[in-house]
């Protein structure tokens, strides 16, 4: 990548699939639902669509895609897309205190909600995760599951952005 929308458009199937797959972390069955729908006016379009996809989904599905994403700060192999974000909001650098604080928050949020804290990190600081964290256990289970999935939809969209070339 990256890649014009026009070249996305005229991909093959397998190859549309393969580059954008990514997209909703290593759920490339959402970029095979979109693929017939091209060809796309524009990113926000392809966006929408794929979200449309998601929000289709059984609620088993969700919860795939939910878990598909890594615990924020961990130090376990993890998707390129998801290294470069972590990286850039500073949590491929914790100090040691500070990794244990992010375990300690990851595992007693998976005990309370059973999937992971998710959080679009663009534009955060390794402080403002720890806020949205402490803010966000007080949440109930629907709150959380919806609100996992409003912020997929907007790493979904930072990611084809930065993946998409302006035409």
């Amino acid at each position: 990548m990256p890649y014009s929308l026009a070249q996305l458009n005229a991909m093959t199937e397998a190859d549309f699939v393969a580059n954008l797959g990514p997209t909703f972390e290593e759920t490339p069955a959402i970029a095979a639902q979109v693929w017939p729908l091209r060809p796309f006016p524009s990113v926000a379009d392809l966006h929408q669509n794929m979200v449309a996809v998601v929000r289709a989904m059984t609620l088993a599905d969700q919860m795939t895609l939910i878990n598909a994403h890594p615990d924020l700060g961990t130090r376990v192999a993890m998707a390129e897309a998801s290294v470069s974000e972590q990286s850039q909001a500073g949590l491929t650098s914790l100090t040691a205190e500070e990794y244990h604080q992010f375990q300690a928050l990851n595992q007693q949020y998976k005990v309370k909600f059973g999937f992971p804290f998710i959080l679009a990190v663009a534009g955060h600081t390794k402080t403002s995760i720890l806020e949205n964290f402490m803010d966000r256990l007080r949440n109930s289970t629907d709150v959380e599951m919806t609100t996992a999935l409003l912020e997929i939809e907007k790493i979904s969209l930072a990611r084809l952005n930065s993946w998409i070339t302006p035409a």
